[in-house]
């Protein structure tokens, strides 16, 4: 017996964002583009990947360079 699938149908966890419940900003796509940057470059560790984050153009929402904490709790707030 054969299934028929429909070409509507998307898997859920193949949606892209979403958590979000409003466009995503040009700055959040920024930095999501300079993380996959340094996934891609090895920076795995948190300090790597706040050291990438410095080296790059995206700054923090504040200003100033990246902390490991001031990441964190940006992620942590954007995920929320």
């Amino acid at each position: 017996m054969s299934q028929t699938v429909s070409n509507t149908y998307q898997f859920p966890y193949l949606e892209a964002r979403q958590t979000l419940t409003r466009p995503v900003t040009d700055w959040e796509s920024d930095l999501a583009d300079t993380i996959e940057a340094a996934f891609a470059k090895g920076n795995y560790e948190l300090e790597d990947l706040v050291a990438a984050l410095n080296r790059s153009r995206v700054r923090p929402p504040t200003g100033g360079a990246w902390t490991a904490e001031g990441f964190t709790a940006l992620i942590h707030e954007l995920g929320a």
